[in-house]
């Protein structure tokens, strides 16, 4: 790990370098990444090279400009929706600031998510928690800050809050509802699917039991019914399938119950490409066709069209960020060279989790031809791959700078401290400046938790 500059006072500004049309090799970038000479990459006006200098490797970067770009094209995609942000993709008080700034809600998975939202000055009745397994502490955050609902994934989750809520409160509740619709990049983020741990299943009648149950709660509000199909997903047609199911199920609690539900959420898992020429979800067209096909269902139905929930966390964060690292070692090892890094599955476990693949590219000078690598991690693990099988230049050699494009999600919020090696930080770059957003882990902060002999 290079030496770590974390409190150096910033630099002096520095002029935001005149644009240049983006090359196919920078089109998974973000949209204020320049080319100032060969080598030389820039993102918000900043160089790449002055912020490992200044924060150390390895470092996530994040482009604020990307980011509320990105809300705002959701918001002007979706503009009778209510968008909410996953938390769960990445979170820190600055995101969430951008978020409410942009003027979209915040979907959280914990009581940590939650708070550290709420404490930053979010609006509590603008988030929305849910989750599987919702713990104690979960719950009695979600109902002591005023979350504006909760989505129920199981049926021991009714009597609990409405428990917690007492006979007197009150509480706006969805139900989390498994539409049966297989996609999603890799079986292990598909959660649409019978037979996994989201939600509860429509083919089986345990959502509609479960949807009498809470009926039966008058202190818990039914809004609306909620899915999410999985991760990665880059065609529409499961969304419009979703939407069909999901009417249908309304159509008929609305028949047996004599219920109108006014929302429908139909979670994220909106598709983005991680490297040139990858497919990513054309937003326009999700945007056009789910609003087809709600209005077209529920006139079918004879139902009112509800608001429209929508949940993008990866399709916001992830490629606004970029994660630098220093190259440590260069080895020629029979038909393969392996290039190691001073991070790895620690700061990214996406790549041995789901076979993830990256386009690194070196930064800070222009290299010679390009030649098959392997970039790796540090950790003693044979699949601490980040990279496998892509070009560098054949010059390659350690000291040098590598920037690994579309690292905004789920990265620093899946980051461990497998060896110790402590979580790297985020700074955000716009408009020439770069800022810490959130510290590296320290040696101090490991040591600090270690309280036994």
């Amino acid at each position: 790990m290079t030496t770590v500059h974390d409190t150096v006072a910033a630099p002096a500004s520095t002029p935001t370098p005149t644009p240049t049309p983006t090359p196919g090799a920078l089109s998974v970038w973000p949209g204020s990444t320049t080319e100032t000479r060969p080598g030389e990459v820039a993102v918000g006006g900043v160089a790449l090279t002055e912020v490992a200098d200044r924060f150390g490797t390895p470092v996530y970067v994040l482009d604020e400009a990307e980011v509320r770009d990105r809300c705002r094209t959701y918001r002007h995609a979706f503009p009778d929706a209510e968008i909410l942000y996953a938390a769960k993709a990445f979170l820190c008080r600055a995101m969430a600031h951008w978020a409410e700034e942009e003027g979209l809600g915040l979907d959280v998975c914990s009581a940590g998510e939650l708070e550290l939202a709420v404490t930053t000055g979010f609006p509590a009745d603008r988030i929305v928690l849910h989750g599987n397994a919702k713990s104690p502490r979960d719950l009695e955050s979600a109902l002591r800050l005023g979350v504006g609902r909760v989505v129920i994934d199981s049926p021991s989750e009714i009597a609990r809050i409405a428990a917690a809520v007492g006979p007197d409160g009150h509480q706006k509740v969805m139900v989390r509802v498994v539409p049966g619709i297989s996609a999603g990049g890799h079986e292990k983020i598909r959660t649409g699917t019978e037979d996994q741990k989201f939600g509860l299943s429509i083919s089986d009648g345990y959502a509609q039991h479960a949807i009498a149950r809470i009926l039966d709660q008058p202190q818990l509000e039914l809004t609306g019914l909620h899915c999410h199909l999985g991760s990665q997903i880059t065609s529409v047609k499961p969304y419009l399938a979703a939407v069909r199911r999901l009417v249908g199920l309304m159509a008929c609690l609305h028949r047996q119950h004599g219920i109108t539900l006014p929302e429908l959420d139909l979670g994220g898992g909106h598709g983005i490409a991680y490297r040139p020429g990858e497919p990513a979800l054309d937003l326009t067209s999700l945007a056009r066709k789910v609003r087809t096909e709600l209005t077209e269902a529920c006139t079918a139905a004879g139902l009112p069209v509800p608001r429209l929930i929508i949940e993008p966390g990866r399709a916001i964060a992830g490629p606004a960020g970029i994660a630098l690292y220093h190259v440590l070692s260069v080895k020629h090892t029979g038909s393969h060279t392996y290039v190691a890094v001073d991070g790895g599955m620690s700061d990214n476990p996406r790549p041995a989790l789901y076979g993830v693949r990256y386009a690194p590219r070196l930064i800070g000078r222009a290299g010679g031809a390009p030649a098959p690598v392997t970039v790796v991690g540090r950790h003693c693990e044979a699949g601490d791959i980040l990279a496998a099988d892509v070009e560098l230049p054949e010059d390659i050699r350690p000291g040098d700078l590598l920037a690994v494009p579309v690292a905004g999600a789920y990265h620093l919020s899946m980051a461990s401290g497998y060896n110790l090696v402590g979580r790297p930080p985020v700074a955000a770059v716009t408009d020439g400046h770069a800022r810490l957003l959130v510290r590296r882990e320290s040696l101090d902060d490991i040591r600090a938790r270690d309280v036994g002999l």
